[in-house]
């Protein structure tokens, strides 16, 4: 069973090409803070340096109140860990060990 393909606002595109440029980490990184799938970073990344991102995506359909808000929700939290991780860090916490 195939996923439905994701869609996202070009308001979060913008975010998260910002948010992977002012942080100084890696693609893979920054994919994995912003909950994204690293290609899909990579090409708005991609897009972005040559002047397209405003393009990608322009032929979805429009998204939905709900589909807005479901983008909103995941660039918030995706700032709320990036705050968490640098207070962590901060803290002196090892941020690579993990409780399972």
């Amino acid at each position: 069973m195939e996923l439905p393909r994701t869609q996202y606002s070009q308001e979060f595109r913008e975010q998260s090409v910002k948010f992977f440029k002012e942080n100084g980490l890696t693609l893979v990184e920054a994919a994995k803070r912003l909950s994204l799938p690293q290609g899909t970073l990579k090409n708005w990344v991609y897009a972005d340096k040559r002047g397209e991102l405003a393009a990608v995506g322009k032929y979805q359909k429009p998204l939905t109140e709900l589909e807005l808000e479901l983008s909103r929700v995941k660039r918030e939290l995706a700032e709320v860990k990036m705050v968490l991780l640098d207070q962590a860090i901060v803290s002196g916490f090892d941020v690579n060990q993990r409780n399972v």
